[in-house]
């Protein structure tokens, strides 16, 4: 059976010179021919063969859905990878200092265990302390433990803003760590702080591998408890909306066999579960609902006909009616997914991969599951004329005037929109992870920033003037506003210079010890014209952007005649995130709507029809990025791939809309918009209400 969305020729005419037919995909289950479709390229139609010819059940379908399922279950692996330097991937342009800091400087990563208590000089403070400090030394990937325990001189203006709390109240324990098995580690933290931990010795716990694993359990969490609802949520709705069981029955399996297809595609691919790709579930959900809504629309269309057609007849009708659409709708969300790879921060080049090829899998899931749900289905009675009422007719200057102040009410929203947010904005006000970092945040900074300095002429870091000047940077470091703690190679060397073995040597004679290379080795290059400062800096209070608190720490080594060679860390990495967020935010919204704008056009050859549609396009992004400016929610990498794919998404109902118009207007010119309109807002406004 063939039918044709447009003015395709017959098979036996001849055809024009130009006219080239091109096979999309014949998609096929277990050898029966489901779907065949063909692009004319010179008339953008298609011509769509539905055979239907398998003689499997929906029983028969639900039962395969449901084992592979099950099977799949026992193979993915769905444990989200998460790396320490989560915003970048290894190989990016803005990692390359950081790299080049942990190359040239190597430093363990380190854990902040904080102990408040009711006075840290008592002797039963001291005492647990003492107990804590010995059973987390214990600990296998435990390299070092330093507390006011270990540092006699902890009340040292060099070591207090370190070890001691800004209020006095609380101490830290300073953990450093092997990179090696952190959940393990993690675990057998949270058990002896959980095994020491009362009323009047409370401890909180920070610090790069701890917030990383944190953030998998979350992620993980969230991949279970969000696929779960999708399930929950989307059925309830569907049900509600069409109120038929096979219905619901095949739209759950469909869904959930996209998803489970495409999470096995990614696994095979080597793609793992990241940042932003935990949902993915609910993604594909979404992704398969909307043509499983637009599917079901047209066959309820169909069957309200009168007329002998059988049941797969009626079916085949309706997959030939919604294929076109469906297939441009495709298209459009696999770009706006497509424009994630231009984006520098790896989880968003990740979630570009992973909706991409579930937005692909979605449409041939759809289409191959659910249909033989659709035949066994009792006809759903069409919406009568009545239900349409509520659809503006007239007076369109009024609604497009409307349209209008709302969308200028949410561009004022636009320049008010934060793309340098604070690290703990990334987690909830309640969560764990983010008591840790307020109080360690408050006390001494949270979020690491690496800085090398090196002198402008080029002379050496070791010689008496150059320490004092490495001792003065130390100092107009720590008292920046936005610095809560500085370790630096001066730190280093009054330690150093306490113990009996270097009490009667100069700090030269001290750098000079073999013994002490591989202590000095973090802080200073091989041939002493380097010197590497740690901070850790404030995210709370925070005045100005990142760049700007960078900026004015690089330029205040000037009066000291220094100059930064390398500046890196996670502090660094997110400043140069938000830059990155920024740009590609303009750069990917504006490309994403004169793309479409485009497709518009080659759907219907009016260049009017066109600019309507990339006008109204843009009001997406401008709603959605106004509204996160207006509500002060902050614009990062989690919620930045909101108005690429909230586009790409939306565009979908303007495609079944103007195809609809499109061959109305080929087989009854009379008012199509308005009968397309009246046709489809039903589909659009149950997807709306259901996604």
């Amino acid at each position: 059976m063939n039918a044709r969305t447009g003015p395709v020729p017959d098979a036996h005419q001849t055809q024009p010179i130009g006219h080239v037919r091109r096979s999309l995909f014949n998609v096929q289950l277990f050898n029966c021919s489901i779907v065949h479709v063909r692009l004319d390229v010179r008339r953008s139609t298609f011509d769509v063969q539905c055979s239907m010819t398998s003689k499997l059940t929906p029983t028969a379908i639900a039962v395969s859905a449901i084992l592979l399922a099950i099977g799949a279950a026992t193979w993915l692996d769905l444990t989200p990878q998460i790396d320490p330097d989560f915003f970048f991937a290894e190989n990016d342009p803005q990692i390359q200092e950081t790299n080049a800091i942990e190359r040239d400087f190597p430093s363990s990563s380190q854990i902040a265990v904080r102990v408040s208590g009711p006075d840290i000089e008592a002797d039963s403070y001291r005492s647990q302390i003492a107990q804590l400090s010995t059973a987390l030394s214990a600990l296998a990937n435990v390299t070092s433990v330093r507390s006011i325990l270990t540092t006699p001189n902890y009340n040292d203006p060099l070591w207090r803003p370190i070890l001691v709390s800004r209020a006095g109240d609380a101490s830290y324990i300073l953990l450093g760590v092997r990179p090696s098995n952190p959940s393990d580690l993690i675990n057998q933290l949270q058990t002896v702080t959980a095994l020491h931990q009362q009323s009047d010795f409370d401890i909180a716990i920070s610090g790069v591998p701890y917030v990383i694993e944190l953030i998998r359990r979350s992620l993980m969490r969230d991949l279970i408890v969000f696929s779960a609802a999708a399930m929950a949520v989307f059925g309830i709705a569907i049900g509600f909306v069409y109120r038929r069981l096979w219905i619901a029955i095949g739209t759950l399996l469909t869904a959930v066999s996209a998803a489970v297809a495409t999470l096995s595609v990614l696994q095979m691919a080597g793609v793992a579960i990241g940042l932003l790709t935990a949902n993915l579930v609910t993604i594909v959900f979404v992704l398969t609902l909307s043509h499983i809504v637009f599917l079901t629309s047209n066959w309820r269309q169909e069957t309200s006909k009168t007329g002998d057609a059988s049941p797969a007849q009626q079916v085949r009708a309706a997959v030939q009616r919604t294929l076109l659409p469906s297939f441009w709708c495709m298209a459009t969300t696999t770009l706006g997914f497509i424009s994630l790879l231009v984006a520098s921060a790896k989880p968003l080049r990740e979630l570009g991969v992973a909706g991409a090829t579930g937005t692909v899998i979605a449409i041939v899931v759809a289409y191959v599951m659910y249909p033989p749900f659709l035949r066994a289905t009792t006809p759903l009675r069409e919406p009568s004329a009545s239900a349409k009422s509520w659809l503006p007719t007239g007076r369109r200057g009024i609604w497009l005037g409307a349209i209008g102040v709302i969308t200028l009410f949410f561009t004022a929203g636009v320049t008010r929109l934060s793309t340098d947010p604070s690290l703990l904005t990334y987690f909830s006000a309640k969560s764990q992870i983010r008591h840790g970092l307020e109080l360690i945040d408050g006390d001494g900074g949270s979020s690491p920033l690496r800085l090398v300095v090196q002198d402008k002429n080029g002379r050496r870091f070791d010689e008496p003037e150059g320490l004092i000047r490495l001792r003065a940077i130390h100092d107009r470091l720590a008292q920046d506003s936005d610095v809560g703690s500085v370790v630096s190679p001066s730190l280093l060397l009054s330690e150093i210079q306490r113990s009996p073995l270097a009490a009667n040597l100069t700090p030269q004679q001290v750098l000079d010890i073999p013994l002490i290379a591989p202590i000095i080795a973090p802080f200073f290059s091989s041939d002493r014209t380097r010197a590497h400062f740690m901070l850790r800096m404030k995210e709370s209070g925070r005045g100005s952007s990142r760049d700007h608190v960078i900026d004015r720490i690089r330029e205040s080594l000037d009066e000291f005649n220094a100059e930064p060679a390398l500046t890196g860390g996670l502090y660094d990495l997110q400043a140069k995130l938000s830059d990155l967020l920024a740009s590609s935010l303009r750069l990917t919204l504006a490309g994403l709507i004169i793309l479409f704008g485009g497709i518009g056009w080659f759907l219907t050859r009016s260049l009017r029809t066109a600019a309507i549609l990339a006008s109204c396009l843009s009001v997406v992004p401008i709603v959605i990025l106004g509204a996160f400016g207006h509500a002060r929610l902050a614009m990062d990498i989690i919620s930045s791939p909101a108005a690429n794919v909230a586009l790409a998404m939306g565009v979908d109902s303007m495609i079944h809309l103007v195809i609809r118009a499109r061959v109305l207007t080929a087989t009854n010119p009379t008012a199509p918009w308005t009968k397309a309109r009246d046709q489809l807002w039903h589909p659009i406004a149950g997807a709306t209400l259901i996604i």
